[in-house]
């Protein structure tokens, strides 16, 4: 069995590309175990991890990356989030009546679209949009990175509900070959090698035998493993921030029409956070989200 959850960069020397290797199971597993998903809408979430995991490799920031498609069809939203410290947590939002097993993207996200978040600690936020026209979710990025000003990219990405998987090939700046011929026949190669992968190689095999059977003609380096983990942000802090940022005078009606009693639960993780008639009174004197006696959560 594959010990997962690590993302591992890989450079194939004397060309400009480079690659990007994810797996998650522990995390994957953790985020699955928060909501009973239907077997396609579990793959499409898993998917969708492995890509931010991928996607997080190629980023030299600190912050947080955010993928996130919405459509109109069975499945109104997919999101995803993974900091730069490649901790992980997505949701999915669906309409079970209309899922049906072995269901494509298509069927799932009709007319949908994906964005892309960047949201770096210092720094300018990006946003980026792409429309879910591709057969798979694998297909709809390499189509975004085609189609925008960026580095060309392509992705390879698979889940099953027990491990998700991807890789990605980058063509970076001209250095080593600077030629466009020679550019261009370097990516050719290297992506066409890799439209060969099966999904079952790539939910199965560690990274070492995978890049051998696939490139074993070339001069691959591959760097130390960086791990993966699912991590929730939510907090009853940034809980009573929201509340706080309602105003006194809405938290007060919110809390009339609650019977006294403030319940805002993490659509994530499913924790739940409550905020009494004291706590409210305590955020807006002044005095912090830690409950006046016991704090609950």
């Amino acid at each position: 069995m594959l010990d997962l959850d690590f993302t591992q960069r890989f450079l194939f020397d004397d060309t400009d590309v480079r690659g990007e290797w994810a797996g998650l199971e522990r995390s994957y597993a953790e985020v699955l175990a928060k909501h009973p998903y239907p077997e396609p809408v579990a793959a499409l979430l898993g998917e969708l991890l492995a890509a931010a995991a991928l996607l997080v490799g190629t980023l030299k920031f600190d912050g947080l990356l955010v993928l996130q498609a919405r459509s109109a069809g069975a499945v109104p939203l997919l999101m995803v989030e993974c900091s730069s410290a490649r901790e992980v947590r997505g949701i999915a939002r669906y309409h079970a009546e209309q899922i049906q097993p072995g269901a494509s993207l298509g069927e799932l996200m009709p007319e949908g679209v994906l964005t892309m978040t960047v949201d770096p600690t210092r720094g300018q936020r990006y946003q980026g949009i792409v429309g879910l026209e591709g057969a798979t979710l694998a297909e709809c990025l390499s189509g975004y990175f085609a189609t925008s000003e960026q580095l060309p990219t392509r992705f390879w990405l698979n889940a099953d509900g027990r491990r998700a998987c991807g890789m990605l090939l980058q063509q970076l700046p001209a250095d080593r070959r600077r030629e466009p011929e020679a550019r261009e026949a370097d990516w050719q190669h290297l992506t066409t090698l890799a439209d060969t992968l099966t999904a079952e190689e790539l939910l199965s095999l560690d990274t070492e035998t995978l890049l051998r059977r696939l490139y074993h003609q070339e001069q691959v380096r591959l760097f130390d493993r960086q791990p993966i983990e699912f991590r929730c942000s939510c907090s009853r802090e940034r809980s009573a921030s929201a509340l706080t940022s309602l105003g006194q005078h809405d938290a007060q009606l919110l809390l009339d029409e609650q019977g006294g009693r403030i319940t805002i639960d993490c659509q994530f993780c499913n924790q739940r956070y409550e905020f009494d008639a004291a706590d409210v009174a305590q955020l807006f004197a002044g005095g912090g989200s830690e409950a006046p006696g016991t704090t609950r959560h």
